[in-house]
Order: structure tokens, then C-alpha cells, then sequence
């Protein structure tokens, strides 16, 4: 179930503390921005898409995606940028049953991402489901159903816990299991230091020879 049904929410609001701040998804590999690589990948397994990040949305203006900032205070996490699409496609997207989320820094993230969170969903439009590879979950790829919008607003604003896993599993939930690609790679891979924009150069250059 892609298309119009679903939207697209990649969440760039980090800190980049490992990077010595800044904007990772505008770091280039291989010629090209993480976030190039992130919108072209999500754009054909989803419908509208949108961008979270806080501070001056035009820095972000050469991607012509609408830029929207937590809508809780401080830095609150991932889960605040997951409210920001939430709250985005409620008012603009009323018709979609939730959002996908993934992660700016994650430039190679399955082409089926969104197909296999789908088949885990089943037929219950309001079940969390999140991204699972070699047992792992990644909380930050993840079908969130526009139903729990309220509900992690005032999770959020509780304050308690801002801790994703906290959140997912007070509600009904699933896991979408990947294989690692045919590299032998994490499909999750994320670029959190120098050295893993470094090592980020391969699976570059091997989805441009798959492409080929």
C-alpha cells in the first residue's frame, strides 16, 4: 500500500554531536547529498513527502520539500520529528492513514521499504510497525498511523520517557524483518561519524553499479 495512502517524513532535526554539529543529510557521498539520496529513494514508495528539521527552513530549499520543525520543545528526539509528520499530514494529507518515517543520514535504506512495513501492518491501519534488521529495530524507519497523532503528542508533552520503544509499546505494534543486502551490508546503515561517511563510499558506488 504506497501512494497517496501514506507519507513520506524523513526527519533530519538531529544534533550531529559525532559530526561536530551541523547538517549530516547535507553531507555529499560520492558526489551527491545523504538527502538526495534519502528523497529519491522514499519519493516512489510513498506519496507527498515531507521534511522535519528545525532552524532556517531555507537552507533546505534547493530539495523543494516542506520543512517542518518539532513541535515540542527542546530537542525531544526522533519521536518529536515523527509529530511534526504526523500533525503535517493530518492537515494536509487527511486522507492517509499514517506516515513512513526514515532517517536523513540512512542514504541506503531498502527500495521496499514501505512494501514490507505494509505486509507487516496487515489489515489494522492503526498498528505501529517498525523496521528490523539482524534483530535490531531501527525505531526511526517506521509506519506511524495518523490515529496515534494525540496520543504521542501527549506522550511527548508528559514528558516522562521521550524514548520511541516507550511509546510503540504501550500500542499494538510489529516488527518488518530485512535481510542485509547483497553486499552483506546492514540495509540500515547510518552515518553518525567521519569515519562512516568514509565507509558510506562503497555502498554507493555498488548501488550505482546496480543501476547500471
Amino acid at each position: 500500500m504506497t501512494g497517496p495512502s501514506l507519507v513520506g517524513c524523513i526527519l533530519a532535526g538531529g544534533l550531529a554531536r559525532r559530526m561536530g554539529g551541523g547538517d549530516k543529510p547535507l553531507l555529499e557521498i560520492d558526489g551527491r547529498t545523504m538527502l538526495e539520496r534519502v528523497i529519491d529513494r522514499l519519493a516512489p514508495q510513498v506519496g507527498p513527502m515531507v521534511l522535519n528539521a528545525n532552524g532556517d527552513p531555507q537552507r533546505f530549499a534547493r530539495f523543494a520539500l516542506p520543512v517542518v520543525p518539532d513541535p515540542i520543545d527542546g530537542f525531544a528526539g526522533p519521536l518529536a520529528g515523527v509529530l511534526a509528520g504526523l500533525d503535517w499530514a493530518r492537515t494536509n494529507a487527511p486522507e492517509a492513514e499514517g506516515i513512513v518515517s526514515v532517517a536523513g543520514d540512512t542514504p541506503f535504506f531498502p527500495a521496499d521499504l514501505v512494501a514490507r512495513l505494509m505486509t507487516a501492518r496487515g489489515a489494522d491501519p492503526e498498528r505501529i510497525v517498525l523496521a528490523r534488521s539482524g534483530g535490531k529495530l531501527h525505531p526511526v524507519f517506521g509506519y506511524w498511523p495518523l490515529a496515534r497523532t494525540d496520543d504521542l503528542r501527549a506522550f511527548l508533552e508528559a514528558g516522562e520517557t521521550r524514548k520511541v520503544l516507550a511509546f510503540v509499546d504501550a500500542h499494538p505494534n510489529t516488527a518488518a524483518d530485512f535481510d542485509p543486502d547483497p553486499q552483506g551490508r546492514d540495509p540500515f546503515f547510518n552515518v553518525n561519524t567521519p569515519d562512516d561517511l568514509a565507509r558510506a563510499l562503497p555502498h554507493a558506488e555498488a548501488q550505482k553499479d546496480n543501476a547500471s
